[in-house]
């Protein structure tokens, strides 16, 4: 009995953090499927999705996402709630149930439909989505297409767009509101011109290397009057996948390109921020969801990452993506996404030591503190007991953990709703004794990127994870990622930063500066305006960058910080680079 009443009591303790969190961090904790494609899968079981889209839904958030077998609603933008469904009517044949979901709101009605050129697929609407209660709006649509997505305009007219490939643009045409038939013919939107805009070049260091570049993942925001049409570009397997945007005066064009894209993550520990939907919370703040590369079993294994977003005075459409993995405040009221939601957390154990119970081949320790979550550490099995202990350095000011799961010798495809992660984190200050920092012996929820706030910051030097249970395959991490401020000086200005541009190709620069030694990683932050520097860089472990995404045509500027575990250095001076 005493048992049972203290797992309740630690249960209750857990929801009553999770309730109290006003942060979240990227990856969102979702818990997501298990690629359900046998031939996806060769090289390892793991979990997989992209092409998110959010909309709100009479108060709550709705997130759709690639092959999950449902999906999920929210009231917080932190939890989210599982719906089991199917939406293609011949599933039973194919694995690809739901790729790249199309999700809009018309009236008091919710409609969803899914990529494909097939009569297989419905227009499905509901009026109580919380729960599998789906009707078929129309049977299928004829038109078909990939990456579907739809938008009303405010004068009640209906849009779809589509579109994916790496030789064709993508299409729109104003659709039938009652019938779902389209009126007249589609029209081109965009095809990419990467020989202008470098970010829209192929590859991993914007290269071009093996393919032309991919246009996909339409999306349109109206605002202020102009149509932002927003697509994902250039290729989801790339740090460097972003959605940029054309803007209008018609929801079918013509279109003037912003030159840089609007979600754009190529460094850190979650990178890529493509192919995704931009909408506003309860308090009609604009945000950005899209989808983070880890393709490491398969191209297509992916999560999903949520960015402020908006719009500034003069128009332009921005995310930001600054510590864009790192804690953020989830939305409370009405506010300027231009000033960042970032905490000011830091991370405290970047390549610091790390002790484990085991290690499985070369599945080394230090995987899970080196902010890449294409590594990870794995212990020898998933038992009980196995553990990985993080040395901050330092006595150090804790506020929260985030710990990322990863996926080896998974044993199953597909999604499950009976899987779920148990552990215990632990801290102390001396690495002898120890003291339960959270608890989640008795957790039965599936949380494979799981962040805790704690409800009171303390100090420690050493925290602990030991493992209870895993939902399948061994105890793996590919981040263990405390979070607060450390006891010491902020990093040092960086000195001597250059942008070297030349004429042979003005989409690329070389950027160099002298090593701050009390820093272990740098934000670059650039624009085409120097009050408009609003993507950024996360580079660890470096003082070059190879930047090859600017639009040839126009002037850019510069700047950069320093980072440690106590915080963020003042910005170096800008940099004009003509």
């Amino acid at each position: 009995m005493k048992r049972m009443i203290l797992a309740a009591m630690v249960m209750l303790f857990s929801i009553a953090t999770e309730a109290q969190q006003k942060t979240y961090c990227n990856p969102i904790n979702l818990d997501y499927g298990y690629t359900p494609i046998p031939n996806f899968s060769e090289w390892g079981k793991h979990r997989a999705t992209a092409d998110p889209v959010i909309v709100t839904y009479k108060g709550d958030y709705y997130l759709f996402s690639t092959n999950q077998w449902g999906y999920w609603w929210s009231s917080d933008m932190l939890n989210w709630n599982f719906v089991s469904r199917k939406f293609l009517k011949s599933y039973h044949k194919v694995y690809d149930e739901l790729c790249a979901p199309a999700v809009w709101v018309m009236g008091d009605t919710m409609l969803v439909f899914g990529s494909t050129y097939t009569r297989d697929f419905p227009i499905w609407m509901s009026t109580n989505p919380k729960v599998d209660d789906w009707k078929e709006a129309i049977d299928s649509l004829d038109i078909g297409g990939w990456d579907p997505a739809f938008f009303l305009d405010d004068d009640g007219k209906l849009y779809m767009y589509n579109g994916s490939s790496n030789r064709y643009p993508l299409y729109g045409v104003e659709m039938n509101r009652k019938t779902f038939q389209p009126i007249g013919t589609r029209k081109e939107m965009y095809l990419l011109e990467d020989w202008r805009y470098g970010w829209q070049r192929f590859g991993e260091y914007m290269d071009n290397t093996f393919l032309d570049p991919f246009i996909e993942g339409a999306w349109m925001t109206k605002h202020n009057g102009k149509y932002y049409f927003q697509y994902g570009a250039p290729g989801t397997e790339m740090s460097g996948y972003a959605d940029g945007v054309i803007v209008g005066d018609s929801p079918l064009g013509p279109f003037t390109p912003q030159s840089d894209p609007i979600s754009f993550k190529p460094g850190g520990f979650a990178r890529g921020a493509g192919h995704g939907a931009t909408y506003q919370d309860k308090w009609n703040n604009y945000w950005h969801v899209s989808t983070i590369g880890i393709t490491v079993k398969n191209n297509f294994e992916r999560r999903n990452g949520i960015w402020p977003a908006g719009f500034d005075k003069d128009g332009v459409m921005y995310c930001n993506t600054a510590f864009g993995d790192y804690p953020h405040y989830l939305p409370e009221g009405e506010t300027d996404h231009l000033k960042s939601r970032f905490t000011g957390w830091m991370l405290l154990n970047y390549n610091k030591p790390v002790q484990v119970s085991s290690t499985l081949g070369g599945y080394a320790a230090n995987n899970a503190v080196d902010e890449s979550i294409k590594t990870y550490w794995s212990a020898a099995t998933g038992n009980k007991g196995e553990w990985i202990q993080s040395d901050l350095g330092a006595l150090s000011t804790i506020h929260g953990v985030q710990v990322n799961y990863a996926d080896q010798d998974a044993e199953f495809l597909g999604k499950r709703t009976d899987i779920y992660h148990q552990y215990r984190l632990l801290y102390s200050t001396d690495g002898k004794k120890w003291n339960v920092l959270v608890d989640k012996s008795a957790n039965k929820k599936d949380v494979p990127h799981d962040y805790v706030e704690l409800p009171k910051p303390v100090q420690a030097r050493f925290v602990r994870l030991e493992n209870i249970q895993m939902p399948t395959g061994k105890f793996a991490i590919s981040g263990l990622r405390v979070f607060g401020k450390g006891n010491g000086a902020k990093p040092h200005e960086v000195e001597q930063f250059l942008v070297l541009r030349t004429e042979k190709d003005k989409r690329s620069a070389w950027l160099k500066w002298k090593p701050v030694d009390d820093a272990y990683a740098y934000n670059i932050y650039y624009g085409t305006s120097p009050d408009k520097m609003y993507n950024c860089i996360m580079v660890h472990d470096a003082n070059e960058y190879y930047f090859k995404g600017m639009d040839k045509l126009k002037t850019y500027y510069f700047t950069i910080e320093a980072i440690n575990e106590n915080g963020q250095s003042n910005r170096f001076s800008t940099v004009k680079a003509e």
